[in-house]
């Protein structure tokens, strides 16, 4: 079986494995920032500008706006190295993750959202000492350098959350909810690639969207969210032209994430997600001109830190070996005793 590092993987045609790391992880996280920033400006327009709080619906949509573009990708079920039964728990999880972060979105404001959602490193390198296949243990560093960054977002956040609350207890149980199952989600996906390295990222994103529409039906229909949906976008219909574009975005971000997974790990991926939420936030604040305080200064301070922090290298200790040499010298010492023993029983009895 071919080694995590042996595994040839390319992103949209572009080949990874020739590249060095740092190669690797500017392309794959290029293609995350634009994919889910286009997602963030989608998000904004849809739930706050138009007032639609359809999570389940949208998600619905977006499975299906999937798997169209894998299949342009030329991606068959043949080309399939695990089974199916894989991807069960993963696709509840991955459509449970979604449908509750883009629902909360009609309880919570977005910057009250990312406050919740920035915490996802945390549990995810807590989680990653549970999942078979894993079993991970960090440094001490990399937790300060993930709790650097969690305290240093939430400060951000709250500093304009403070101007324009949108708090609910509905709508922090279901970013909650999304943020247990983002923890499971992400070192699930590492440990499947870890455990057979042959996966391909298409394949994990078209099993995880197929197995995963049928779970959005129940709460679509329980809720009545299908027909309410339906009907509002039936009288808007360019919701629809949004609603695929930002899935088309989204696909990109998503398949750069995956790439990342299997390259770099959950842990270090949730780092450059919440990054990514900074950058967002800190983007939001320079094109519309928003005046920032010391509280967003204090917040982009401790970011900075986390980062920096993440990117000392682990100093591990080199096991001691016994010199070559030495084993050489044993092995003819041992020989020659052989060798005497052998001389010593031929010699004849006086």
């Amino acid at each position: 079986m071919k080694s995590k590092e042996d595994q040839s993987r390319s992103l949209f045609g572009i080949s990874l494995s020739v590249r060095p790391k740092w190669q690797q992880f500017l392309i794959c996280s290029s293609g995350f920032f634009f994919g889910y920033l286009v997602n963030g400006v989608c998000e904004e327009y849809v739930y706050n500008r138009l007032k639609f709080s359809y999570g389940w619906y949208f998600t619905f949509i977006q499975g299906w706006v999937y798997l169209a573009l894998i299949y342009l990708q030329g991606f068959t079920t043949k080309q399939m190295v695990n089974p199916w039964k894989t991807y069960v728990k993963l696709s509840a999880v991955l459509m449970g993750s979604h449908g509750l972060t883009k629902g909360s979105l009609a309880f919570l404001n977005y910057p009250a959202q990312l406050m919740f959602k920035s915490t996802k490193v945390l549990p995810v390198m807590i989680m990653g000492a549970f999942i078979p296949g894993l079993r991970r243990k960090y440094p001490p560093h990399e937790y300060v350098s993930a709790l650097l960054l969690v305290v240093g977002l939430i400060l951000f956040t709250l500093a304009d959350a403070n101007t324009s609350p949108n708090f609910s207890i509905i709508g922090v149980v279901m970013v909650s909810g999304a943020l247990i199952m983002d923890s499971f989600l992400g070192n699930f996906q590492e440990a499947i690639f870890t455990m057979n390295p042959d996966t391909t990222q298409m394949e994990m994103l078209f099993c995880s969207t197929v197995v995963g529409l049928p779970f959005l039906i129940p709460p679509m229909l329980l809720t009545g969210e299908l027909f309410k949906a339906w009907s509002s976008c039936s009288q808007h219909p360019y919701v629809y032209g949004v609603l695929i574009f930002e899935a088309m975005a989204t696909f990109i971000g998503q398949v750069s994430v995956l790439s990342l997974i299997a390259i770099f790990g959950a842990a270090t991926t949730a780092m450059i997600t919440t990054a990514r939420k900074a950058v967002t936030l800190l983007l939001s604040y320079l094109i519309f001109t928003k005046p920032l305080t010391e509280q967003h200064g204090t917040g982009l301070i401790l970011i900075a830190m986390g980062i920096v922090l993440k990117m000392i290298p682990e100093n591990k200790p080199v096991p001691r070996s016994v010199p070559k040499i030495k084993e050489l010298s044993l092995a003819i010492d041992e020989e020659n005793r052989r060798n005497e023993e052998e001389e010593e029983e031929k010699r004849p009895l006086v």
